[in-house]
Parts: C-alpha cells; sequence; structure tokens
C-alpha cells in the first residue's frame, strides 16, 4: 500500500491559500480544455455516475461547496473531471450525521451487518471492470492492478461476512465460586479513514468493509489527486445502503486537503483514525491524535529488502525481484527498494535482472499489454532525478535506467543502481519511485543486520533453501518487519493475514487474523450469580 503526502498537513495547508489564485486560474484553463469524460473513449466513466462536475460530500446525500479540484490522468496529464471538496462547515455536518447514523447501525446484530456488507462485495462485483479502468486512468497502474485492487475490497467483504458471525472473546475461569469473567468486544464508534494514492479503494476497503462489520460507521477523506475514484466508491457503497432503508452516512465522504485532514486527527468525535500516508505526515498525525488520547491505526512507509543467498533457485528469484520493485512503478508500500545478493552470486543476478527490466513492456495503462505504466505525479519525477542525483554523489552506478521518458505523461526509466554501502542516506530513504539498490553482502547476519537498521519495518523476503535460516530468520533475531516472507517477494500480501509493519511504518494491522480488534473496545466482565460477595486474590473485608 502507502505513500503519497512529502508536504506537512502544516506545509499542505499554506501551499493551498498561497495558490489559491493560480488554483482558480488552473481550473479555469482546465474547464476550457476537453475533459476526457466527455470524450467517447472514456464514456464509461458516466457508468459510475461520474459528470464533468462531482460533488465531493456524501453524508446521505451528496454536496460539496469548497475548493473545486481537477483530477489529471498521470499516463497523459489530461483533466478527466472536476470534484468539488468539502468545506470546513460541511465536514462539522458530516460528523454529526453520522455519530447519528451510529446509533442506528449499533443496534444492528453483526450477522445482519455482515449481509449488508455481503451485499457492498456483490456491488462491487458488478462494476469491477468499470471501477478498475477508472483506477488505472485516474491512479497510473495498469489496467490489471486496477480490477485487482477492486478484487481486494471485494475478498475483504467476503472474509467480513465470516468473520461477523466469529467476533468474540473468551469466557475464562473465575477464581471466585458463582462468578463468571468474559470478554465483551463494542464497536469504538466512528472511524475516520485516510488513504494514500496508490491504493485508492483496496485500503478503504480493507478498513471499511471491517469496520462496519464491528458496528462502526466510517468517514472517509481519499486522496486529493485520485477524488473521482473516491466518489465512485461512495456512491456504489450508498446505493446499498439505501436500497436496504439505512442511512447514507454510516459511509460518509469528505474530499478534501489537509484541513480536512487535520480536523479529523483533532478531533475527538472520530474514534479510530486509520492514516496511510508518508511516515513524516504520519508522525504529525499520530502526535495530533495522541494529544487528545485517541485512537490510531497507521500504515505508513517501508524500505523493504529482498536478501537471496548463494543457495536460492534465481528462477525464482529474477520474476520475483522485478515484480516487487517494478510492479505499479514502485508505488507501493511494499516494494522492494533493497536488494541484497550474496557475493558469490551478486553479478550473475544483476546481469539476469537488468535483462528483465530491459523487457518491461511499458505504455498507457488500460493496454492490457502493458506491464509499467507512469508515476503517479509530476513531483514524483522530480524526486526519482534527484534520488538518481543523490545516489550518483554517494557513489552508487546505474546500470539500467536512470532516465525521464520522452513521451506524454509521468514516465521514467526502472532503475537499478549498485556500488552502493548498505548504510548510504539515500539507501535508507523511502522514495515512492521504481529505484531498486542492489548491494553485496557476505554473512547470513550481516545480511539480516542491514535487513533491520533502516528506521521502516513494513515488509522483508530471503530466498534460500536452507531451513535452519528460514526459521532463524522468522525468529527473535531475524527479521523485524510485520511482513516476513521466504521465497517469495515483499509484495503481494494476502488479505487473510494482517497487514501491517512495525518502527516507522507505525505498527497498525489492517485486514485479516485479528486486525478486527483494532476497530472495536474491549471490556472484561464479571457476573455475580451467587448471594455471596468473594474478593479476589482471597482479601476478606469484613
Amino acid at each position: 500500500m502507502q505513500r503519497c503526502f512529502t508536504l506537512t498537513l502544516a506545509q499542505h495547508s499554506r501551499l493551498l491559500l498561497r495558490n489559491k489564485f493560480a488554483s482558480v486560474r488552473c481550473h479555469q484553463s482546465a474547464a476550457m480544455s476537453s475533459l476526457l469524460i466527455n470524450q467517447p473513449k472514456y464514456s464509461w466513466l458516466k457508468e459510475l455516475g461520474l459528470s464533468e462536475d462531482n460533488p465531493g460530500v456524501y453524508n446521505g446525500s451528496w454536496g460539496g461547496s469548497g475548493e473545486v479540484v481537477t483530477s489529471y490522468c498521470p499516463a497523459n496529464n489530461e483533466p478527466i473531471a472536476r470534484v468539488t471538496q468539502a468545506t470546513m462547515a460541511e465536514y462539522e455536518v458530516t460528523v454529526q450525521k453520522a455519530r447519528e447514523a451510529w446509533k442506528v447501525w449499533a443496534d444492528i446484530p453483526a450477522p445482519k451487518r455482515g449481509e449488508i456488507v455481503r451485499q457492498i462485495g456483490d456491488a462491487l462485483r458488478k462494476k469491477i471492470t468499470t471501477l478498475g479502468s477508472l483506477v488505472s486512468l485516474e491512479m497510473g497502474k495498469i489496467f490489471v492492478e486496477g480490477v485487482g485492487e477492486v478484487q481486494e475490497y471485494v475478498d475483504v467483504c467476503d472474509y467480513a461476512v465470516g468473520l461477523s458471525r466469529m467476533i468474540g472473546g473468551p469466557i475464562l475461569p473465575s477464581e471466585r465460586p458463582g462468578h463468571a469473567l468474559l470478554e465483551q468486544w463494542n464497536p469504538v464508534g466512528l472511524v475516520g479513514i485516510i488513504t494514500a494514492f496508490n491504493f485508492p479503494v483496496a485500503v478503504y476497503g480493507w478498513n471499511n468493509a471491517i469496520a462496519m462489520t464491528c458496528g462502526n460507521v466510517c468517514l472517509w477523506k481519499g486522496a486529493p489527486t485520485t477524488p473521482l475514484t473516491s466518489v465512485a466508491v461512495t456512491k456504489i457503497v450508498a446505493e446499498v445502503l439505501e436500497q436496504n432503508n439505512l442511512p447514507g452516512a454510516i459511509c460518509s465522504l469528505t474530499c478534501g486537503g489537509a484541513d480536512i485532514g487535520t480536523a479529523m486527527a483533532k478531533d475527538e468525535r472520530v474514534d479510530l483514525l486509520s492514516f496511510t500516508g508518508s511516515t513524516h505526515v504520519g508522525k504529525l498525525v499520530a502526535m495530533m491524535v495522541q494529544e487528545r488520547f485517541g485512537r490510531k491505526l497507521l500504515e505508513l512507509g517501508g524500505n523493504n529488502a529482498i536478501i537471496v543467498f548463494e543457495d536460492a533457485d534465481l528462477n525464482l528469484v529474477v520474476p520475483s525481484a522485478v515484480f516487487a520493485s517494478v510492479g505499479t512503478a514502485g508505488q507501493r508500500c511494499t516494494t522492494t527498494r533493497r536488494l541484497m545478493l550474496h557475493e558469490s552470486i551478486h553479478d550473475t543476478v544483476v546481469e539476469r535482472i537488468s535483462k528483465a527490466y530491459k523487457q518491461v513492456r511499458i505504455g498507457d495503462p488500460w493496454d492490457p499489454k502493458t506491464l509499467y505504466g507512469p508515476l503517479h505525479t509530476k513531483q514524483a519525477v522530480e524526486q526519482y532525478l534527484a534520488a538518481i542525483e543523490q545516489a550518483k554523489q554517494q557513489g552508487g552506478t546505474v546500470v539500467c535506467g536512470g532516465k525521464v521518458m520522452d513521451r506524454p505523461g509521468n514516465y521514467v526509466e526502472p532503475t537499478i543502481i549498485t556500488g552502493l554501502p548498505h548504510d548510504s542516506p539515500i539507501v535508507h530513504t523511502e522514495t515512492f519511485v521504481p529505484i531498486l539498490y542492489v548491494l553485496k553482502f557476505k554473512t547470513e547476519e550481516e545480511a539480516f543486520a542491514w535487513n533491520n537498521e533502516v528506521k521502516q519495518g513494513l515488509s522483508s523476503s530471503i530466498f534460500t533453501k536452507d531451513m535452519g535460516r528460514v526459521f532463524r530468520w522468522m525468529g527473535p533475531k531475524g527479521s523485524d518487519c510485520g511482513i516476513v516472507n521466504v521465497n517469495i517477494p515483499t509484495s503481494g500480501a494476502e488479505i487473510g493475514g494482517a497487514f501491517g509493519g512495525e518502527k516507522h511504518t507505525g505498527g497498525g494491522r489492517e485486514s485479516g487474523s485479528d486486525s478486527w480488534k483494532q476497530y472495536m473496545r474491549r471490556s472484561t466482565c464479571t457476573i455475580n450469580y451467587s448471594k455471596d460477595l468473594p474478593l479476589a486474590q482471597g482479601i476478606k473485608f469484613e
């Protein structure tokens, strides 16, 4: 999953004010140009309920009177359509309506809530191709990844349906006669969900399906650069709620920028805030939430490594490393950014991976033959160039790629850089672009230490046939990441497991396993069904 913001919330707010009039001029220019939604080639966008101008607020009814933003296609930088964001007054109304909707939703039995989530999954299935196409168009990832992302939401809905009949706590042995000791789990209330550009559907789906099943209502703020996807998804969910005569504010939407995000972080009525984004902005969010002693679920950066030992099957290594480093143009939170190779196989693997890189089919994201699309923004292209220059200055050698492509859109060459020390500043920096740093190691101890020395702790993987090494890797002195793989890449996590990482990745867990516990509060309950009043620990008070 993660990470779009390189500005702090405060910086972003200042930029919004500073560029107010420039923004108006840009919007006027976009209005004068031909929006993609009006071209016959993109008429399918209207099947998702989208139009030239779209309201960006939903709380049971659609609205929005804030800043008008234009969504652009990363493959050609042409305007797609416009969305009107929420004002602070509209945010306030939406929170109030969501809190009221919770009173209805919380009274519905969990299995019945699961049935509503099942219907949401079915509604997504019916529009999976069209919605996946929108993800591809607006975010820039290839079509099959766009469809796959919607499928993740569908899969989590299926998972949540089963979960709706399994949520519960244990009945524990009481040391007091005539007493029962048990755990009761209840919803937290209102879950705020702030998502990033790179997975504009799936990350919301992970949170939304589980949170709803647990009895919570949701308030979503998607990335400012993928507002059309946020609107389209909300329309699908809202239709299901309306068909079941339920308050639409159960799944509310407030499109917006840093002002809305800051409000959610500071708002005591937001019982849990799930934030997906950069480590830098996540830290600011965490401090704001902690200041009010609120709950937070953070999914932040990842500086993920694949470690390849001398006994590895290189026929697995090469496609794994290429997929994990090039997929989504290096814009996954689980993208492989460091490839550590044993010195005995270093040159062979670099040669094979470089050859594979040159065969990657680059093109329009919606072309079925394309394997690699554009970066999401022009700013990302600038970050790509800056990182390459820093790597060169720090002793790195570009062995593949390294250039901006001469074509419309935000296209750059997938890049491999060798020769850098393992502790180079650029190697320890998560740059959200397709740059792979190849490092040469000698021993297992050295490789494990290098894996753990970066600040993030999201995903990691080793390739080996040594079973002893496998269990050392998964053990207390092995990888310190939340995702610890063997003979598969760092990306491509399944929804059945808990997704998240340690250290500067934030510590949050979403999707499967017992991640549902983050969306609920636990009460330890003691029930005395006797006529006596014994105290715990044998204490007598007479």
